[in-house]
This record gives C-alpha cells, structure tokens and sequence, in this order.
C-alpha cells in the first residue's frame, strides 16, 4: 500500500507499506539535487536534518522532543528513500519531515514537508502474554547484570524501554537502570529480548554509579514490571501486564567456581539424564548454549538440555543410550553467573588491563563416568 501526502514545490513524501519494514520516499527531486546528495557522502546525522521520521503518541509537546527514528537512508531510483529499522506498530502515530532547505547547493526558506502516517487497528483478541522472566530465583545479586524476557508469539520491536519499569517496594520507577541501545538484543523469532542493567551501575568507580547510586540496592525488593500496552507482531496489546518480584542479596564479584559443580552419572544402557547442580544461579541462556557432552571418543553427544531449579540445576538427556565410560563435560569459558563473571575472570575485571585467566583455553573438561 501507497500512501503519499500533498505535493508542495514539487515535492512529496510517500509511505511505502509495501516493504517490512516500511519505506519512507521524498518524491520528486531533480537529478542535479539527487547526484549532490550522492556526493556529499552524507552522515547519519546530515541524513536527519533534511529528512527525519518520528514516532509519537499524540502529545504534541512530548513528541516534539522525540529523537528520530532508526534506518538507513539511500538515493536511487529518483527518490531518497529511509527504511525504518523496525516495523510500524499500531496505535502509534508517525510523522516524517523533509526539509528542502537543508538540501545541498539551496539558499532559500522553503516550508517544511510533513506527511502523517497511523496504521489501522487490529480487530481481535489479545493472546500474546510474557511466558518467562529469567533469571528466576526470589534473591538476585545486587550487581545482577540482564534478565531475559521470553513471549509466547512474535513481538514488534522499538520503544521497548517505554513499555518496561523497575519499580522499588513503594512502586517508584527506578531511574535509568537499563542499559538503553539502539540495537535491541531480540531473538531472530523475536520472542526473547535480553535487557541489560546498565553496567555503569554496576561497575565500581564509573560515573553513573557514584553519581547516581546502583540500580539495585542489597536488601530490598523490587518488582520488573512489562506493560499490557506493548504489541505483539500482529499488532496486538499483551493480554495481561506481567510482574515479577524478587529481593537484592549482596553482590557477586566471584567468578564460577567449577570444582564445586556437582555431576550426577547417568546409568550405562539407558536415557537417563546427566544433571549437573551448581551452587549458584547460571546465565538462562548462555547455560544452554555452552555446555556440551563428549563421548569416550570425543564426540559429541546429541541430546537435549534444560535448566531447572531457579537456574541451578543442569541436565542433558541424550537421544541414543548412554555407552558406559568416562565422558566429557564441556564448559565454554564465557558461561556467566547472573553478575556476569566469567570462568576464571570478575565481570568487573578490565580486558585490556592483561590481567592473568586462571584457565587459557577456551573450554574447561570435567570428567564423569558412566557405568
């Protein structure tokens, strides 16, 4: 679908929902306009001030403050065209601006071009709800370092932090614990989003922490909270606001210590599960990716992991028997504790400082027999 707003001095803007994400067209250029601007070898920031979309919701002095949107920008065809990082999400009211007296080469007061765009509303019943907040213990270290947030369908990402609140036992909005970037960390099915707290409120003797104090403080409670108001991909509301209360402990400056994993052998001749108990909280995500299970010949062992018991409890059930022998737990190096601490190195520890790792390979091999 086409949607173009009123010519003026022979431009116009176009909205092109044909393409996903959208594309945002300025139409009617001279070629002499258009081969300067391919020349000039504009910047990001050149790019916005001569032609910037916006999202708003309705205020008009609130959205007058409103950074532009994300893409990438590009001359062909006749036109300048701005394809916007993420989707279009409804209820959101959005307005591009061109601004021909930015263009190079022009001296005059042309009037700024403005074309308004709103998507229509979806007709339908909310059924996307938020399905798992990780980590998920009741007592997290007051240097926690991410939590992940898993859906139960696709969702539509930008303005994310808008929709996500820390609240302290009073129900204030901490201020600014999340580490807010432009490249949201979405799954590629955009049903998990990993969200940081910002390490400058963790890492000690940096600016925000000593100016503004940690995000999380030892000893009280505080409640992660993810408004209904956010959209799934269909355009949806959540069907319900999610929350999830915990209590700060003190903080975790010590890396994972694998001597005191405990592993559980399967028996030879069946499919029982190894289960490895630790005795901290792992990384959700990074537990699963990293651990892997060796045969007696080195091989790799196929089967499927799960995390259970608030993060502290490991296990693999493999898809063939377990052939008895000594096999290989496999441990990457960069598995994390909730902090961030890393197989021999603190999360506070500075890579470019040289400091000595207590393991140099990549990976750390724990033995266990199967019999």
């Amino acid at each position: 679908m086409l949607s173009q707003a009123v010519e003026t001095s022979g431009h116009s803007l176009r909205w092109n929902t044909n393409s996903n994400p959208v594309i945002v067209e300025v139409v009617g250029l001279g070629e002499g306009t258009l081969a300067q601007l391919q020349a000039a070898n504009q910047q990001t920031a050149d790019w916005q001030k001569l032609f910037a979309v916006y999202a708003g919701q309705g205020d008009f002095l609130a959205d007058m403050s409103v950074p532009p949107m994300l893409g990438s920008y590009r001359v062909d065809d006749g036109l300048i065209r701005f394809q916007l990082q993420f989707a279009l999400q409804r209820g959101v009211a959005y307005r591009a601006v061109f601004r021909p007296s930015k263009l190079p080469g022009v001296d005059n007061r042309s009037a700024d071009i403005v074309s308004r765009f709103q998507l229509p509303a979806v007709q339908g019943q909310s059924t996307t709800v938020v399905t798992q907040v990780y980590p998920s213990a009741d007592t997290l270290p007051e240097n926690l370092l991410k939590f992940y947030v898993h859906f139960s369908a696709p969702m539509q990402g930008g303005h994310i932090y808008s929709h996500i609140h820390l609240r302290d036992a009073t129900g204030k909005a901490v201020e600014l614990p999340f580490l807010e970037i432009d490249e949201e960390l979405w799954n590629p099915d955009m049903t998990r989003l990993t969200l940081f707290i910002d390490p400058g409120r963790i890492k000690r003797g940096v600016q925000p922490l000593e100016e503004i104090g940690p995000a999380l403080e030892e000893g009280k409670r505080y409640t992660l909270e993810i408004d209904a108001a956010w959209h799934d991909s269909a355009g949806l509301p959540l069907r319900e606001m999610f929350r999830q209360a915990f209590r700060v402990g003190p903080q975790d400056r010590e890396p994972p210590a694998l001597a005191s994993w405990k592993i559980e052998s399967p028996k030879a001749g069946t499919r029982y599960p190894l289960t490895v108990n630790f005795p901290e909280p792992m990384d959700h995500a990074l537990a699963l990716r990293v651990i892997h299970v060796m045969d007696t010949a080195g091989r790799l062992v196929v089967g499927t992991s799960a995390l259970s018991n608030h993060e502290m409890r490991w296990s693999f059930t493999p898809q063939e028997s377990w052939a008895p022998g000594q096999h290989q737990l496999q441990v990457q190096n960069t598995i994390e504790d909730l902090a961030g601490n890393n197989i021999g190195k603190a999360f506070e520890v500075d890579l470019f400082e040289g400091v000595q790792r207590r393991f140099t390979n990549t990976v750390v091999n724990l033995a266990f027999e199967v019999r």
